[in-house]
C-alpha cells in the first residue's frame, strides 16, 4: 500500500504518543476484520478519538478513513492531510456526496470511521445517534464495528485546555463484535446505540474516576455537565453560530451596497 504520507504518520504519531502519551489499551482487536469493508462507529468525547481507533486498525494491518467535517478543509495544512490520506469531508448542509463516497469506499473494502453522535458529547455520555452509519453499512453490504474510546477526553475536549504533551494518560479502547445491519435502519441504529451504551458503561467501570474531575460524568461523581445541561449548551452554541453567520451575511450585503453607492 503506497500512500507515503499515511505511512509517515503511522510511524511518527505512535512514536510521539509513546514518548508523551496518551497510552491506549485495546480489547477486542480481533473484531476488526483484516480484510473487507466495515463501518467503525466511535463515541465522541474528544477531538482525538480518531487516534486510538486508527492505532487499533493499524494493529490489524488496516487503515481507517474517517469522515470529517468539511470546515476542516479550509485549513490548508489539514486539507493537505485530508486529501493525501483519503479522509472523507462531510458538508453537514449537504451530506449526500460524502455518503456516496463512503459507501463506495466500503464496497472497495475500506474501513470507514465515523461518530454516530455527530458532535462531541460534553456530558461524556452517549448522545442520540444519527442513522447514517446503519444506512451506509446496509447500502454497502458491510458490518458495523462498535468502538468505545474512554479516557482520551482528558487530553483534549470541548471547553477545556488541551494537554497534548507529557500527559501519559491511559486510554481504554473496547472494540465490539460486528453487527450486521437489517433493512430496518431505525432498529439497527437503536441496536447499535444500546450495544455501545453497554460497552461504555463497562469501560467506565474499569477506569478510575477522581471525584469532581471535569472529564468524569456527573453520575460517576465528576463535574461534567449533565446530559440536559450539555444539550442546553449545545443549543446556545448553535444559536451563537447562526447569529454570527447572519451578521457576516448582513455585513457582506452592507459592504456591497456601500461599494455600489461609491461608484455612483
Amino acid at each position: 500500500m503506497a500512500e507515503p504520507l499515511f505511512r509517515t504518520l503511522e510511524i511518527v504519531i505512535p512514536a510521539l504518543a509513546k514518548a508523551n502519551g496518551p497510552h491506549p489499551t485495546f480489547e477486542g482487536l480481533e473484531n476488526i476484520p483484516e480484510r473487507g469493508g466495515a463501518v467503525l462507529t466511535l463515541n465522541h468525547t474528544s477531538y482525538l478519538d480518531w487516534y486510538p481507533a486508527s492505532i487499533a486498525a493499524l494493529r490489524r494491518h488496516r487503515r481507517l478513513r474517517f469522515m470529517i467535517k468539511a470546515e476542516m478543509t479550509e485549513v490548508p495544512v489539514i486539507n493537505y492531510v485530508i486529501k493525501h490520506i483519503k479522509l472523507i469531508p462531510v458538508d453537514r448542509s449537504a451530506g449526500a456526496g460524502a455518503y456516496d463516497v463512503a459507501v463506495q469506499r466500503l464496497r472497495e473494502g475500506e474501513l470507514v470511521g465515523l461518530h454516530p453522535e455527530a458532535t462531541i458529547s460534553r456530558s461524556f455520555e452517549l448522545r442520540e445517534f444519527k442513522t447514517g452509519a446503519a444506512r451506509m453499512a446496509h447500502a454497502a453490504g458491510v458490518p458495523i464495528i462498535p468502538v468505545i474510546v474512554w479516557g482520551i477526553q482528558r487530553v483534549w475536549t470541548k471547553d477545556h485546555p488541551k494537554q497534548l504533551w507529557r500527559n501519559h494518560v491511559p486510554v481504554l479502547v473496547k472494540i465490539g463484535r460486528p453487527i450486521d445491519v437489517s433493512d430496518d435502519i431505525v432498529a439497527a441504529t437503536a441496536e447499535l446505540r444500546d450495544t455501545m451504551a453497554a460497552m461504555l458503561e463497562q469501560a467506565q467501570l474499569e477506569y478510575p474516576h477522581p471525584a469532581g474531575a471535569y472529564w468524569v460524568p456527573r453520575r460517576l461523581g465528576g463535574s461534567a455537565p449533565t446530559m440536559a445541561e450539555a444539550l442546553a449548551m449545545r443549543e446556545a452554541e448553535l444559536a451563537e453560530r447562526d447569529r454570527k453567520r447572519l451578521e457576516q451575511g448582513n455585513g457582506g450585503r452592507l459592504r456591497r451596497a456601500l461599494a455600489g453607492l461609491s461608484r455612483h
